[in-house]
């Protein structure tokens, strides 16, 4: 098995279930990890983002190019 790495920090939860969405449907390992935590009633997310995306290295360019697929079309671009 494949180590993962820390691939995007993604900006909120509709962002992160669209592409773990788009990850299963093209059979691409991932792994969704949010910044929140109860102790601090999420207060990372509001500095750090939503959370992360992982996967093997070998994803980097497809993930990426997604996120900006994604993004871009959130934007209007």
């Amino acid at each position: 098995m494949q180590d993962y790495i820390k691939i995007a920090i993604l900006e909120n939860e509709v962002e992160a279930r669209l592409i773990e969405s788009i990850l299963k449907e093209r059979e691409i390992p991932h792994m969704l990890r949010s910044y929140h935590d109860t102790a601090y009633d999420g207060l990372f997310q509001t500095q750090k983002g939503w959370g992360e995306i992982r996967a093997p290295g070998t994803y980097e360019e497809n993930i990426l190019a997604i996120i900006d697929d994604v993004r871009s079309t959130a934007r209007g671009s």
